[in-house]
């Protein structure tokens, strides 16, 4: 039996059936966050875990024939919510989607999968797992456009054994073609752009909201010193921000550094965003040993889900972080970001740029 993730989207419901047709009996599960419960409005830029979305999947899985089941995962997304409001606070970029990966898709949902006499989590991610040389590896999905194996970094050995991407080696516009195939309700159901508990988009609302106190008026200053404006809210903006800073100049401005300990706000010239070098901590290796102190690596890392990635030096640290020198300075690697190490399609493991 497989436990499937279900999210209301088109790329769960072509899992689902997809191993259904492989002759493999399947449970559909849908994990309510309880962030955005009630929420029935349709646009064009999905978020998911709505009650339309929640609706959609009970709906495919009773096309299927499947059972269906609908778990309250609102206390853990409280948990992961708070984690992305102290991010920002911090001045520092969030990543949800990969904590959730980690600990709950693929963390709680596996508890709750062997529960239920499952022994495999599937999810439409577009990513591909591999059992090599007596270790399990993950791979990118075929689909360049749409890889998500920067997101599953953090996953274990125990979980990866435990893992199925029945889409990993589709393209998208496969994915498609095959849920009209299956004529499944979802299949001209637009992409889920937003974060699940951000599905306008407007991440201060959320931090405000959770914490009224993380917006405090402050400075904009220059790398020069010299002050510019004033802001809302250093947990307002990100590295690499260029609208939206409040502030008119002669030229293009970007946000270069955030300091929550003095509330402000520095922002600079583009090359201003360029960085030779970062620190990872926290750092997972999937299926090689870690890097010992002063062993070095040769690794192409991406520091954001869009980045293409660029190809630099690791060097393990005392304390089991890594230093990644690039061969050519990368822009805009924020602090609080993935930095997901790969060797061609396969991660090697990653961490947090700090």
């Amino acid at each position: 039996m497989i436990l499937v993730a279900m999210s209301g989207g088109v790329d769960s419901s072509v899992t689902a059936a997809l191993l259904q047709r492989d002759g493999h009996e399947i449970v559909g599960l849908f994990m309510r966050n309880g962030a955005t419960a009630g929420t029935a409005a349709k646009s064009n830029k999905q978020g998911c875990c709505s009650l339309e979305d929640s609706n959609d999947a009970r709906f495919v899985a009773g096309q299927l024939g499947a059972r269906f089941y609908v778990l309250n995962f609102a206390q853990d997304f409280e948990r992961v919510i708070k984690y992305f409001v102290d991010e920002y606070k911090r001045g520092r970029t969030p990543n949800p989607c990969a904590v959730c990966n980690t600990d709950l898709k693929f963390g709680k949902l596996l508890d709750y999968a062997r529960q239920v006499g499952a022994d495999k989590v599937a999810t439409g991610h577009f990513a591909r797992v591999e059992h090599r040389d007596g270790r399990w590896r993950l791979l990118r999905g075929v689909d360049v456009t749409k890889d998500q194996s920067y997101y599953l970094f953090g996953l274990t050995q125990e979980q990866l054994a435990h893992a199925l991407f029945p889409l990993g080696a589709l393209t998208k516009k496969q994915v498609r073609a095959l849920a009209g195939e299956f004529a499944l309700k979802t299949r001209d159901k637009p992409e889920s752009m937003e974060i699940c508990f951000v599905p306008e988009g407007d991440y201060r609302a959320v931090v405000a909201r959770h914490d009224p106190d993380a917006l405090v008026p402050g400075p904009i200053i220059n790398t020069a010193g010299e002050t510019l404006g004033q802001h809302a809210g250093v947990a307002g903006f990100t590295i690499g921000q260029r609208r939206g800073l409040g502030v008119a100049y002669s030229k293009a401005l970007y946000v270069v550094k955030l300091d929550p300990q003095t509330n402000t706000v520095v922002v600079g010239d583009e090359a201003d965003l360029d960085l030779p070098a970062i620190t990872v901590d926290s750092v997972n290796w999937i299926a090689v040993a870690g890097l010992a102190p002063g062993a070095t690596l040769r690794a192409t890392v991406k520091v954001r889900y869009r980045h293409e990635g660029a190809p630099a030096t690791l060097t393990g640290r005392q304390d089991g972080s890594v230093d990644v020198r690039f061969d050519q300075p990368v822009k805009a690697a924020a602090p609080g970001q993935c930095a997901v190490f790969y060797d061609g399609d396969e991660v090697l493991g990653g961490g947090w740029i700090e």
